[in-house]
């Protein structure tokens, strides 16, 4: 299967995505980010990614790694979403503050405003070090995979 400094790497990536998929978790849990669907959501899908990634860790056979890969493709487009979602609940709010803002002075105030904007991002970071995990993984037997000497280099 996977040896050496790739299943090193691997193995640090899926840990990475588990801790990070729990701590992320948690801190939306902690701060109340259940009132809407639309915050529901990354809840479900970082519930999901916790089990996924579990999965993968005891049983890394095929089904387990394209289920892992669709998920991160989610985690990703979630996390954009999300960003858009959280810049136009904060454009709403200054422009129910101050109707006349507009321009760079409205998206300044927008992009520091009491809803963290980049902080869905940390969706996409989660999906992309998911994705990484997966890139080429020994499981899925693709003819692409590596050589035992390009696996070493």
């Amino acid at each position: 299967m996977d040896s050496g400094p790739l299943s090193t790497i691997r193995n640090i990536l899926l840990w990475s995505l588990l801790a990070g998929s729990a701590g992320t978790l948690l801190e939306l849990l902690l701060i109340g980010h259940d009132e809407m669907a639309t915050q529901f959501a990354p809840l479900v899908l970082l519930g999901i990614g916790i089990l996924a990634s579990a999965w993968t860790l005891i049983a890394p056979r095929p089904a387990a790694i394209r289920t892992l890969q669709i998920l991160m493709v989610v985690f990703v487009a979630s996390g954009l979403i999300g960003v858009v979602l959280h810049y136009k609940g904060n454009e709403a709010f200054e422009l129910e503050m101050s109707p006349s803002r507009a321009g760079l002075s409205l998206m300044s105030k927008t992009l520091t405003g009491a809803t963290p904007v980049l902080a869905p991002g940390s969706m996409c970071l989660l999906g992309i070090v998911g994705l990484a995990f997966t890139h080429r993984h020994p499981a899925l037997g693709s003819p692409g995979n590596f050589s035992s000497k390009e696996e070493q280099a």
